[in-house]
């Protein structure tokens, strides 16, 4: 498959989709179609209990998985954003149960890579972009390495270039209040005088160092 608008067809349809991200393959769907997400778990191969992460084409799509970014979440948006970093918000109601790992939180980043990017856009919503491999396996950077197991069950492959890197993962932290940032701090996360804090739950390709440097203190 090489159109996004036919791969942002499929996603509208409730299919699951492979497509590049700013770090490996990604397989998803509509983050808000309730049997898609079920579908992502299935064809994975992943356990219900593990969240799935999220990616927004642009900001407001925000509002359709997470409720709106404190002060100290806005903070490291502005900073990190577009990238991979992830930030684990609550999830506003309606949003599947499965994508929220029965936590009632979503991991949602803006990304940055143009194809993704545009996928969300032209699909109407954010995506499910978790790692486009069976549980386990590794993840790739090329459509030809991708899991025989795993495209026998999705709707199609979108691969369009830049290619996905590799490297790290997105980064996924956890904002532990929403603090304002010190004096000087570069997050513009709000006006108290407290370092907001921070707890990473998955290092990644944001590096714990870049976190403290943008005036965050990590727990």
């Amino acid at each position: 498959m090489h159109s996004l608008d036919d791969a942002a067809a499929l996603l509208r349809a409730g299919r699951v989709v492979v497509f590049p991200t700013e770090t490996f393959f990604g397989v998803g769907c509509l983050a808000t179609h309730a049997g898609a997400v079920d579908e992502v778990y299935r064809v994975k191969r992943r356990a219900h209990r593990l969240a799935l992460p999220v990616i927004v084409g642009q900001v407001d799509q925000l509002a359709q998985v997470a409720a709106p970014l404190s002060p100290a979440a806005e903070g490291l948006a502005r900073r990190f954003w577009p990238g991979p970093l992830s930030i684990l918000l609550p999830a506003v109601p309606g949003v599947p149960e499965p994508l929220t790992g029965g936590t009632g939180r979503v991991a949602v980043r803006l990304t940055p890579h143009p194809v993704a990017r545009e996928l969300c856009l032209l699909a109407g919503g954010p995506l499910v972009a978790s790692s486009a491999n069976i549980s386990g396996r590794p993840a790739v950077t090329r459509a030809t390495d991708l899991d025989l197991e795993l495209l026998a069950e999705v709707a199609g492959v979108l691969d369009l270039p830049p290619a996905p890197p590799g490297g790290l993962p997105s980064t996924l932290v956890e904002v532990l209040d929403g603090g304002g940032a010190r004096t000087g701090a570069r997050t513009g996360g709000g006006t108290g005088g407290g370092a907001p804090r921070l707890r990473v739950l998955r290092a990644g390709a944001v590096p714990a160092q870049a976190l403290r440097d943008a005036g965050y203190v990590l727990e």
